[in-house]
C-alpha cells in the first residue's frame, strides 16, 4: 500500500458509509438554505475535472484516491450565496481539512483539495461567494453581503456545513479539524480562529494577507512610488534584475556563507548608491545602473510606509524580493489589488483615480473595515484556550506581501498576550523562509529550499503531488508537523525545506535547509555540506529573555 495511505491513522472501509454519493442523499441532510450542485464518484487514480465555470482554479487534480466529490450551494443572505466543494475519500484518516483561496479570487480550490485528500483528509474549499480571478474585484461594487462572504462568512459557513456532511457520510465526527492556506488563504485561517476559535484544532497560515485595509492601500502607495512611467524617478522593469543582482552581491556574504541565499535581509547594510550610473552612460539597461532620482525611488521601496505623525501603515519589501517586483511595480499604474480595492470594496466608486490617493483613504478603510476581513484581533487566547495550534510562515523574498507584516502580527499577538501571562511558543510559531517568494518558489539564481508542503505548494510541483515526495514526515512536511503538534504535543523545533534540481522531483534534491521558529535563525555549522539540513542549527542571534529561553 502507498505510504500516504498508511501514514497516519486507521481508515474506514467503503461499507461504513451512511449513504451513496448522489445528490438526493446529501440534500436530505442539508438545511433549507443549502442544496447540492453536483456529486461525482471517482475511482483510484482518477482525475477530477474542474468545472469550466471555475476560472480562478482551473487545474484539475490527478491521480486521486477513490472518493466522493460533492459541491454545495448555500444562500447566505437575500443578495448573496456561496458554494463549497468537498472530497470524501473512501479511505478516510478520520480528520477534516479546509483549504484557502488567493487574492480576491472566487472559486473552489480543487487543486489544493486534491493535495489534501492524498493524506486521507475529508477536504473542503469555498468559492468565497463569487466567481472571479484573483486580481478582479469588480464583483464587490455595491455588494456589501458579497464582501462579508469573502471576508469571513463563506469560510465559516462552509466549514460548518462540510463538517456536518462529513459526519453524516462517515457516521462519525472528525477527530481533528485542520486548515491550510496562503496569502488570502492565510488571512482566512487567522480571521476564522479570531471569530470562531472552535472551528479548527490546527491552522497552517502562509504569508497571510491579514491586514486588508493596510495591505491593499499600501499596494496603491507602492505602485505610486514608481509612477508615472515617464518620470525621471521611474525604474523600468528591465532594471529590476540588475538591482536584485547587486542586492545579492552585497547581502549574501553578510550571513557568513556565500550561497546565493540572503538569510536575514534586515541585517544587510545595503548601499544602493553602488548602482549609480557614471557620467557617460547612454543605455541604463545595458549598464545595469540607476540615476540619482531612481535611487530615491529605491529608498522608498525598501522603507516602511509611514504617514502623518509617524503613523506606521505597512512594512517595506525586503532586500531579495526584486524578482517579483514586476507584479506590483512593473506596470504603468498600480496593481488592481490595490486600486480596485479602493474603488469597489471601499468607495463603491469605479471612477476613483489612483492619483487622488492619500492618507485619508487608509483612515477610511480602517473606519469602515469592508467585509470585516482584516484579521486584527490580536487576542488569540480563545483559540489557545481550546488547545489550538497556529503554524505561521512567510517567504523572505515575497514581492507581493511584505514579510514584515507577518513579523508585525506576531509581535502584536505577543504584546497582547505575554503581559497576561500567556506565552506563545507552546501554541504559536512563526517560520520565516529565506529565498522563498510569495507562498512558493524561489528565483532561479537563488535556488533556495522553499518546499515543505505549505498551502498551494504541491500544485506547483504537479497536479498529483501531496506531502513532500521522498520525505513524507513531520520534519519535512508542515501539515504533518502541525498534526504532530496538535495530536502529540510535538512542537516543531524546525522544519526542513527542500528544493529539487530544475524544480523537478525526478532530477533529485538540490538543497535542504532548516527553517527556524522566529526569532531563531538557521546558522551554518561550518563543517558539513551547506546543502544538507544537518549542517545547520537553529539559534538565537542574541541572548533572549526568559519567555524565549
Amino acid at each position: 500500500m502507498h505510504i500516504s495511505r498508511i501514514l497516519l491513522f486507521s481508515a474506514l472501509s467503503a461499507s461504513g458509509f451512511a449513504f451513496d454519493c448522489i445528490p438526493s442523499a446529501f440534500n436530505s441532510i442539508l438545511p433549507s438554505n443549502a442544496t447540492v450542485t453536483f456529486t461525482r464518484t471517482l475511482s483510484d487514480n482518477a482525475t477530477f475535472t474542474v468545472p469550466d465555470s471555475d476560472i480562478a482554479y482551473p487545474t484539475s487534480p490527478k491521480q486521486l484516491r477513490a472518493l466522493c466529490a460533492v459541491q454545495v450551494n448555500v444562500t447566505s443572505s437575500p443578495s448573496s450565496a456561496f458554494s463549497f466543494g468537498l472530497f470524501l475519500p473512501d479511505e478516510w484518516n478520520e480528520r477534516f481539512l479546509a483549504v484557502g483561496n488567493g487574492g480576491f479570487a472566487g472559486g473552489i480550490n480543487w487543486l489544493d483539495m486534491g493535495a489534501g485528500v492524498g493524506y486521507g483528509f475529508a477536504v473542503m474549499s469555498t468559492d468565497t461567494g463569487h466567481n472571479s480571478i484573483a486580481s478582479d474585484l469588480t464583483w464587490a461594487l455595491n455588494e456589501p453581503e458579497k464582501k462579508i462572504d469573502w471576508g469571513y462568512r463563506a469560510m465559516h459557513g462552509s466549514v460548518e456545513l462540510a463538517k456536518l456532511v462529513t459526519e453524516a457520510y462517515y457516521k462519525a465526527k472528525p477527530k481533528y479539524s485542520y486548515y491550510s492556506g496562503c496569502s488570502t488563504g492565510g488571512r482566512q485561517g487567522i480571521r476564522d480562529i479570531q471569530l470562531y476559535p472552535d472551528d479548527f484544532d490546527g491552522v497552517l497560515a502562509g504569508a497571510p494577507a491579514w491586514w486588508t485595509t493596510h495591505l491593499q492601500t499600501w499596494t496603491v502607495k507602492l505602485g505610486l512610488y514608481n509612477l508615472p512611467a515617464t518620470s525621471a524617478h521611474h525604474i523600468p522593469p528591465s532594471l529590476f534584475t540588475a538591482i536584485g543582482a547587486e542586492v545579492l552581491r552585497q547581502c549574501d556574504p553578510q550571513d557568513g556563507l556565500v550561497d546565493n541565499i540572503i538569510s536575514d535581509p534586515r541585517r544587510c547594510d545595503f548601499l544602493p548608491e553602488t548602482l549609480l550610473c557614471g557620467p557617460n552612460v547612454t543605455n541604463q539597461t545595458a549598464a545595469g545602473c540607476l540615476s540619482a532620482a531612481q535611487i530615491d525611488t529605491l529608498y522608498n521601496i525598501y522603507n516602511d510606509y509611514v504617514e502623518t505623525n509617524q503613523t506606521f501603515i505597512f512594512p517595506h519589501l525586503e532586500l531579495g524580493s526584486e524578482a517579483q517586483w514586476s507584479v506590483l511595480l512593473g506596470s504603468d499604474k498600480p496593481n488592481p489589488l490595490g486600486t480596485e480595492y479602493v474603488q469597489d470594496f471601499l468607495l463603491n466608486d469605479p471612477d476613483w483615480n489612483y492619483n487622488d490617493f492619500n492618507y485619508s483613504i487608509v483612515e477610511l478603510a480602517d473606519k469602515l473595515q469592508p467585509g470585516n476581513a482584516t484579521a486584527y484581533d490580536y487576542d488569540l487566547s480563545p483559540f489557545h484556550k481550546r488547545g489550538g495550534k497556529l503554524l505561521h510562515y512567510h517567504g523572505l523574498s515575497d514581492g507581493l506581501i511584505a514579510p514584515g507584516s507577518s513579523v508585525y502580527f506576531y509581535k502584536r499577538v505577543l504584546q497582547t498576550l505575554l503581559p497576561k501571562g500567556l506565552e506563545l511558543d507552546s501554541w504559536y510559531r512563526l517560520f520565516l523562509v529565506p529565498g522563498m517568494q510569495h507562498c512558493q518558489g524561489t528565483p532561479s539564481d537563488v535556488n533556495a529550499p522553499w518546499y515543505f508542503a505549505g498551502a498551494n505548494q504541491a500544485g506547483a510541483l504537479s497536479a498529483s503531488t501531496h506531502s513532500v515526495p521522498g520525505f513524507r514526515d513531520a520534519k519535512h512536511d508542515a501539515l504533518l508537523a502541525l498534526m504532530a503538534w496538535v495530536e502529540g504535543d510535538q512542537a516543531p523545533e524546525r522544519l526542513v525545506a527542500t528544493v529539487w534540481r530544475n524544480e523537478s522531483v525526478a532530477d533529485g534534491v538540490a538543497r535542504q535547509r532548516p527553517l527556524c521558529p522566529y526569532p531563531k535563525q538557521a546558522r551554518y555549522n561550518r563543517r558539513g555540506h551547506p546543502d544538507r539540513a544537518e549542517s545547520w542549527r537553529c539559534e538565537y542571534l542574541y541572548e533572549m529573555k526568559a519567555q524565549y529561553s
